[in-house]
């Protein structure tokens, strides 16, 4: 039978590379409000460590949902 979750490696790296993207934007916003350049960087670390943490929650609560996944074929014997 062939597995259709990701791995654990899979969902950690596709949480990262997205967080990465997701948490420059945040500290570019906080930066275009504040003019703080601490405070961005804060808020984009703090905003990629809760994040990631929450998106591979995410993903891996997902591999149990069989919604819009294709059935596996039926054998018969």
């Amino acid at each position: 039978m062939i597995s259709r979750m990701d791995s654990h490696s899979r969902s950690i790296a596709k949480a990262v590379s997205y967080r990465v993207l997701g948490s420059l934007a945040t500290a570019g916003i906080v930066y275009l409000f504040s003019g703080d350049m601490r405070a961005s960087a804060g808020a984009g670390l703090i905003d990629s460590v809760v994040k990631i943490g929450l998106y591979f929650l995410h993903e891996r609560i997902w591999n149990y949902i069989p919604l819009g996944r294709p059935k596996p074929p039926e054998y018969e014997i």
